[in-house]
């Protein structure tokens, strides 16, 4: 590209790129968006953007917020661009890019979070959005109540009007509403949790609770937390993201590339309004649980199925991971024989047709998604994604023999070295605690089972607990290859790691 564009409002006419026809200068805030990351940005700023772009919205403009101090840098960059962000969209067979305008400030990030609590306080903030990963919200993975222990939610509790989480401050800002005579904003999840409103609510409601019973009740019975359904791959960025915007003549610090697919589906439950996101491809539905389901273990806990093999192998992105024969075989057959059994038709699509499409993105070369990164977490990945399923074949009698190796490739890879020696960096919050239990797994597998968070019980369940301890057993004596070819194999009907071992009678555990 001969020009190089700074990207700013002043320069947006001089892109050749699709750019925001509307009037910027027009827009007012409606909505508060925490956790200004690339899935936000390309997601639902972007179907609001879209409704701004045929004359709607114009009064639902989002205001970009955070609570970390990691978060300065994005408000830094973003507010240097005046808040648009570059959308590239890789197609596999094209690439198109788009600036999307629907976000126009960037709340300072501040101990105590002061500006956040004031900026939901204003009447005019009618939704309160939230990005802010599985594991944000306070959730004991085994009971999936709220955790009351955490050393953050103990010390919002005791200071609600100088609290450091994003919740804290959500009550904080609910408080002042409720003194001033005003109504609740909706709070709206965007995680990729199921129930995510259900969720949002209990958090919420649990920690006004600590503080003011009384707060807590008007919340409960006065505010909305609709459910949703997410779903758009977002890699991250980095320097040859930048680059990729460069060769569509923008300078931006930040843009984001995406995958040519995003779904949201939502219940239309606002206490205040909302925009009319399905004037551009969103869908309002009652049964937003059925979608959930099947994106979060078709799609998510799939990723947990590739990423942790991947980082054992030193393969760096989900797309190589489905182009090695041994992982794909394995993916597919564990989503066939056992997740998707365990999902529901929505209208118009089947999980087995869900399951092809989902092979067709995952294998998308463009996508530079790496295995790090959905590896991430997997304390609460494991736990969220793939354990509910699980538990949900245990009750039902069905196979986990593929189950059982998926989380036997999660505790190899907690041992924190590949097959080939190299290291594999700490990449979950409580990467120390994991660590040397997957070392004393490798002699014991039980061992790894035995952590009551995130397993529970499950280690009582002697279908998965004996599967699992063959097959971690053997992916340390043999490799992961050998051990998904095992489990691959023509001849192993059943998915054993033996296939002639004598059958273990039905489990009835069925999980809490």
């Amino acid at each position: 590209m001969d020009k190089l564009v700074d990207l700013s409002n002043a320069t947006l006419g001089d892109l050749d790129i699709v750019r925001p026809t509307y009037d910027r200068s027009a827009l007012t805030p409606g909505i508060v968006h925490i956790g200004v990351g690339n899935f936000h940005r390309a997601h639902q700023a972007w179907y609001l953007h879209r409704l701004m772009q045929i004359g709607q919205a114009y009064d639902w403009a989002i205001l970009g917020a955070g609570v970390r101090p990691y978060d300065a840098a994005m408000r830094e960059k973003l507010l240097a661009q005046d808040c648009l962000t570059t959308l590239i969209e890789l197609d596999p067979a094209q690439t198109s890019a788009e600036v999307v305008g629907s976000m126009i400030d960037y709340l300072p990030i501040e101990d105590g979070n002061g500006a956040l609590i004031r900026a939901m306080a204003d009447p005019a903030i009618r939704i309160v959005g939230l990005t802010v990963t599985e594991s944000g919200y306070y959730i004991d993975p085994v009971s999936k109540g709220f955790d009351a222990s955490h050393t953050d939610i103990v010390h919002d509790a005791a200071n609600p009007e100088t609290p450091r989480t994003a919740f804290g401050a959500i009550v904080a800002a609910l408080r002042l509403r409720r003194g001033a005579g005003q109504g609740p904003f909706t709070g709206l999840s965007c995680d990729n949790l199921q129930g995510n409103g259900d969720i949002l609510r209990q958090t919420v409601v649990s920690l006004a609770r600590m503080s003011d019973p009384s707060l807590a009740d008007w919340i409960d019975a006065n505010g909305s937390f609709p459910n949703s359904m997410v779903d758009c791959i977002a890699p991250a960025t980095g320097p040859a993201e930048i680059a990729q915007a460069r060769e569509f003549g923008v300078n931006d610090a930040a843009p984001v590339t995406h995958e040519a697919f995003r779904q949201w589906v939502i219940e239309d439950d606002f206490c205040a309004g909302r925009p009319n996101w399905d004037q551009v491809g969103a869908t309002f539905s009652d049964d937003v649980h059925a979608y959930e389901k099947m994106k979060i273990r078709i799609l998510n806990a799939g990723h947990q199925v590739l990423a942790n093999v991947g980082e054992v192998l030193g393969i760096e992105t989900i797309s190589a991971t489905m182009a090695h024969p041994a992982i794909r075989a394995m993916f597919h057959r564990v989503q066939a024989e056992e997740i998707t059994q365990t999902v529901a038709p929505v209208p118009g699509m089947t999980p087995l047709a869900y399951l092809e499409l989902i092979e067709q993105r995952f294998s998308n070369p463009r996508i530079v998604d790496t295995t790090r990164r959905v590896a991430f977490d997997g304390s609460a990945r494991h736990a969220g994604f793939v354990l509910p399923i699980l538990r949900d074949q245990l009750a039902a009698g069905r196979s986990v023999a593929g189950l059982a190796l998926v989380e036997a490739f999660w505790a190899r890879m907690c041992a924190g070295t590949r097959e080939d020696g190299s290291e594999i960096v700490p990449n979950d919050p409580i990467w120390d605690a994991l660590r040397p239990v997957a070392e004393a797994a490798r002699k014991r597998p039980a061992a790894w089972l035995e952590q009551a968070r995130p397993y529970g019980d499950l280690a009582q369940a002697e279908d998965f607990s004996a599967a699992f301890s063959d097959w971690l057993s053997l992916i340390w004596a043999e490799g992961a290859v050998a051990a998904m070819k095992t489990y691959t194999s023509a001849d192993n009907q059943d998915g054993r790691v033996q296939p002639d071992r004598p059958q273990r009678s039905r489990s009835t555990h069925t999980g809490t």
